[in-house]
């Protein structure tokens, strides 16, 4: 037996490239699962990932399409669900700077349906997606995750008699997803010419493996209103860009509205709060 065996998983964000990943490790890993619901808005994206799970080989897995806008069809997903993994989020750092209420409405109006959601249903453990663009954040994207992280830390407050637990995961770009630096990088290698914003400018990174191994320990020992942050080394993206195009011209851009020339993981006066727990640090 395994802590999923038997139980029911829902994730928002479902079609993601961490929703997809996370379900393909979930299914290969954890055959004794009872069920994953893969809840997202995007028809398209969910019916081409229902080609690569077609029903009749993998009954376990359900398609529920959906936005955390709506409370109710949120709630509805979610009748018996075990563990809830938030993962849906508006996420790119320029676009909430020219569309704010749209990021305003997904990423805090929806963070607190998914809140009122798990309460209502009973969910036995929240896991939330978090970045480090929530730390001190200068953007409105990082504003608005560190508004859902305090929404589901506070929410340990409200959850009454029952045995619900919210916990936050925090972490850096997550390597070669949808939207990041390195498949930009591979893809512009390709001209002869990257193009960085500052020869200064850091970041951390995670593989899509090492978020969701985090995701599976944090279901486990989370004891709810941690935010769980991994020990990871930040590096120059000059470097990188160094690594994937070595005899590219590098030409500078400069920053875009919204970005640090350093992201932060723990903040200086979180630090007073923070454990280290080996592998990982609790805020």
């Amino acid at each position: 037996m395994t802590f999923l065996a038997g139980k029911n998983i829902l994730i928002t964000g479902g079609t993601g490239s961490f929703g997809k990943h996370f379900l393909k490790r979930t299914i290969n890993d954890f055959p004794d699962i009872n069920k994953i619901v893969i809840f997202s808005r995007d028809e398209l994206k969910q019916w081409e990932l229902s080609q690569i799970y077609p029903k009749n080989k993998y009954p376990q897995i359900r398609f529920f399409l959906g936005d955390i806008r709506d409370r109710f069809r949120l709630s509805r997903a979610l009748e018996g669900i075990n563990y809830l993994i938030h993962a849906a989020a508006l996420k790119q750092v320029p676009a909430a700077e020219y569309n704010p209420v749209e990021f305003i409405k997904t990423n805090i109006i929806g963070s607190e349906n998914v809140v009122e959601a798990a309460i209502e249903n009973n969910i036995e453990k929240v896991i939330a997606l978090s970045t480090d663009k929530a730390a001190s954040p200068i953007n409105l994207y990082g504003a608005t995750k560190l508004c859902a992280d305090k929404l589901f830390i506070s929410a340990n407050n409200i959850k009454g008699n029952r045995e619900l637990d919210f916990v936050i995961v925090r972490y850096g770009n997550v390597m070669g997803s949808r939207g990041s630096v390195i498949p930009w990088f591979i893809s512009q290698a390709k001209t002869g010419e990257l193009s960085l914003t500052d020869s200064r400018m850091t970041r951390f990174n995670i593989t899509l493996n090492e978020s969701i191994n985090m995701v599976y320990w944090s279901i486990q020992n989370g004891l709810g209103g941690e935010i769980f942050v991994p020990k990871l080394a930040s590096y120059k993206l000059l470097d990188l860009a160094n690594a994937i195009g070595p005899s590219c011209k590098k030409t500078i851009v400069g920053i875009r509205a919204g970005e640090k020339i350093h992201e932060e993981l723990v903040t200086t006066s979180d630090g007073y709060s923070t454990i280290d727990l080996g592998k990982y640090y609790a805020i």
